[in-house]
């Protein structure tokens, strides 16, 4: 027995086994059952012969280029992924750990990562960058048909209690919390944002626990306290007999609708949930948790580790088609590649370009590679005969870049008879500082505006959430974030355009009464996380919601609107929880 101390953060005591999740590294680590183990092998192998088939593509491409001496990198790369101690020791890890395929991976990396560190030859510490990518690339081919947490944690046994070093609003948005019945956090503070999701889920919880995910075995009996933030790990019997005369009764949700159409609130605000899509095979999503239609489509997924300029018209047109007629008559929103050089093929487009030109990319590359984003357009314009699309295009910072874009547009869409160009919606995703600060010149210029905000709170903020020394400074709810916010809508609505916002922000359930104060009405986001935003929607007091974001703009800092919300949902919650019956 061993009792971990934190902070309770949300009432109830829950007796259940751990569910482990580690998200710090972007690479989720969840316990597989043993019958599984086999499949994720199987799909670990199917993702190392993917990316073999990849690499030994781009090196033909390659050499038959402009930069032909390169191809010999890739060959360094190819003995890399064909190394036992890549993907031999990730195998070895999911069948000794019985973890997850992506994680294993990651985990094979890192200790690579370290060997290669510790090297005194400098080249051959360079050589780290090719694993990177080589894992990079194996992960991103394991993502491909893989299951997400809510699918994962569908196969626990329940009652389970969540042990994660962070909790992300996204995941936590698309969790089973009829299964899960409790979470407890590494990282938290009492207003911290974690703090203010389990209030707002209404599901006990304990925060600033440090390394529990680290100290705790997937499996271990636990109980959680979160009112005193005590956390009992491997309890005796007796313990276990106390914690179910005091355990909270579990919480059972509400069947989710899946009727699509619009959602609104309890005093009568119209709001649209739309959901964001990486690959076709989330399709079937839309129809399961009633998405209104693709409010985002990253078509930059198609690539899967190919250089931007091997992908077609024919290929591109294909993929949208299938995907405009599949989601038809609900409008789909696809974003031009937003992408940076690593994407090309050619000399001088390798990893040394990451560090030395981070701000080309999305649309700034499309115009400074005309070819690429012209055949792009021209494969869109086709789909367009299918059903609705709205074209997206991504980090624009000026004007200039709109109208260079819009002109590039028109010049196709002249070169096809039958199109309308009225049916045409273009937009523009605001993501980064300036374009929120003109976006009432902006909004002359599109049909509607996305506001981006992972990328906007990084931008603002001067703050990259992959570097683990600042962060803890990536916050939703700093003021000047929320302005941002609140300038982008209020010059969408002077102009007469919709906006909606993307993000983690748009599936955040303790965060969506904010939005909805701050006069947005459309959001799109995971699938898996609308049925619970649609709850807590349709609980939402949209007057008491302005009232709350009223407030909150007059607060000074982070920490102070977390608190401001915290005790709102503590004391007298202008909403109720998604959970009762």
């Amino acid at each position: 027995m061993e009792r971990l101390t934190g902070i309770g953060v949300s009432p109830g005591v829950v007796l259940g086994r751990a569910v482990v999740l580690t998200q710090r590294t972007e690479v989720m680590r969840f316990p597989i059952p043993p019958e599984r183990v086999e499949q994720e092998v199987a799909a670990l192998l199917r993702s190392q012969a993917a990316s073999r088939q990849q690499l030994q593509d781009i090196k033909a491409r390659v050499e038959h280029g402009p930069g032909s001496e390169l191809a010999a990198l890739f060959d360094a790369q190819l003995l890399m992924l064909d190394d036992p101690m890549l993907v031999g020791r990730a195998e070895s890890i999911v069948r000794a750990e019985r973890v997850n395929a992506a994680w294993a991976v990651h985990r094979a990396y890192e200790e690579l990562y370290h060997v290669f560190r510790s090297m005194e030859d400098p080249y051959l510490r360079e050589r780290e960058t090719d694993v990177a990518d080589v894992a990079g690339r194996l992960r991103l081919n394991l993502r491909h048909g893989a299951k997400g947490p809510k699918e994962l944690l569908s196969e626990v046994d329940g009652p389970s209690v969540l042990i994660a070093d962070e909790l992300t609003a996204s995941v936590a948005a698309q969790l089973d919390w009829s299964r899960v019945q409790a979470f407890a956090t590494d990282a938290g503070s009492r207003t911290y944002h974690t703090a203010i999701l389990a209030r707002s889920l209404k599901v006990p919880a304990i925060v600033g626990l440090h390394d529990a995910s680290l100290r705790i075995a997937a499996g271990t009996p636990v109980v959680l306290d979160g009112t005193t933030g005590e956390l009992t790990v491997a309890p005796t019997p007796a313990q276990i007999d106390e914690a179910h005369r005091r355990a909270t009764p579990p919480r059972r949700r509400r069947a989710a609708t899946t009727a699509a159409g619009p959602v609104s609130t309890t005093d009568g605000m119209r709001i649209r949930l739309e959901a964001n899509i990486e690959l076709l095979e989330d399709l079937p999503f839309l129809n399961e948790h009633g998405a209104e239609g693709v409010g985002l489509y990253r078509s930059e997924f198609m690539l899967s580790g190919r250089p931007i300029e091997s992908v077609t018209e024919d290929d591109q047109y294909a993929l949208y088609r299938s995907l405009i007629e599949q989601v038809a008559p609900r409008p789909v929103t696809i974003r031009t590649f937003d992408v940076d050089e690593r994407h090309f093929a050619g000399p001088g487009r390798g990893p040394e370009r990451r560090r030395t030109r981070p701000g080309l990319r999305g649309l700034r590359l499309g115009l400074a590679n005309p070819a690429v984003l012209r055949t792009q357009l021209r494969a869109l314009v086709r789909a367009s005969a299918h059903g609705p699309l709205r074209i997206m295009f991504p980090f624009v910072t000026a004007v200039e870049e709109v109208r260079d874009a819009r002109k590039m547009l028109a010049e196709v869409v002249s070169g096809f008879s039958g199109i309308d160009p009225t049916q045409l919606k273009v937009g523009a995703m605001i993501e980064v500082p300036s374009a929120a600060l003109a976006a009432d010149l902006l909004a002359p210029e599109v049909d509607f505006f996305t506001i981006g905000t992972n990328d906007l709170i990084q931008f603002c903020l001067a703050v990259d959430r992959t570097d683990d020394r600042v962060s803890d400074l990536y916050e939703p709810l700093h003021p000047a974030v929320l302005r941002l916010i609140r300038i982008v809508r209020r010059a969408a609505t002077r102009h007469h355009i919709p906006v909606s916002l993307c993000g983690e922000m748009a599936s955040d359930p303790a965060l969506v009464g904010l939005l909805v104060g701050l006069g947005l009405t459309e959001f799109s986001m995971t699938p898996g996380a609308i049925p619970i935003i649609r709850h807590v929607v349709e609980e939402l007091s949209a007057t008491e919601a302005r009232r709350l974001a009223s407030h909150a703009l007059r607060l000074a800092t982070a920490a102070e609107i977390e608190q401001y919300l915290f005790d709102a949902l503590a004391a007298s919650p202008f909403q109720r929880s998604p959970f009762r019956e």
